[in-house]
């Protein structure tokens, strides 16, 4: 019987997944393009540990992140202020050159009436962030989602990230860090409360 998916995880384990024929060959060739032999004794099981790295890698695929949303709470005390989760180490691979994208992540909403269990902001960040992205696309998707299922007064979103395709190849700039954001709702349209949830993000 296959292994149930724990929760946030929304296919099977890669370990577990048997891999189709053409995409061991597909490693295999760019094994042998990269100058070394998919036939020697340290190469032998790459292939397949390589496909289903990359499985695991784009486990975002097999999930819709808004699903982690759908479940949320009234009795909140009163309490009508900023809720921020911030420092999400997230990892991610970029769409132009397949090298990873390693960050963190802040998110705040405004809640409106309703807010939803803090686990879940990760789970929205990690679900995007699991799939071949660019950073601005990930910023956005991530704020999208929450305006769109919890309705908030605001949202804002910051992600600060290193690329590999630029610290490990091309310009080779190590310790450089990107950063986007994205604000919605009153985060945008009013200064005070862009700055105050600015301060509470550290930026």
């Amino acid at each position: 019987m296959a292994e149930e998916p724990t929760d946030g995880d929304l296919v099977a384990p890669p370990a577990k997944l048997p891999v189709p024929p053409e995409v061991e060959d597909a490693v295999r060739t760019l094994i042998r393009w990269a100058g070394d032999d998919p036939g020697r004794e340290g190469l032998l099981d790459t292939p397949r540990r390589v496909a289903r790295a990359w499985k695991e890698y784009c486990q975002g695929y097999g999930e819709d992140p808004a699903h982690h949303l759908s479940r949320t709470f009234e009795e909140v005390g009163g309490y009508d202020e900023v809720v921020l989760l911030k420092d999400i180490p997230f990892q991610s691979h970029c769409e132009h050159h397949m090298a990873p994208i390693i960050g963190k992540a802040a998110i705040a909403y405004l809640p409106r009436h309703r807010v939803v269990g803090i686990s879940k902001l990760a789970r929205v960040l990690h679900g995007f962030a699991r799939r071949l992205q660019v950073q601005e696309r990930l910023t956005a998707e991530v704020a999208d989602c929450i305006w769109e299922h919890l309705h908030p007064h605001g949202v804002a979103v910051v992600i600060e990230a290193s690329h590999a395709c630029m610290t490990a190849r091309g310009v080779r700039t190590p310790g450089v860090a990107m950063t986007t954001s994205r604000m919605m709702g009153v985060f945008r349209e009013d200064e005070r409360s862009r700055r105050e949830v600015l301060a509470l993000m550290g930026y």
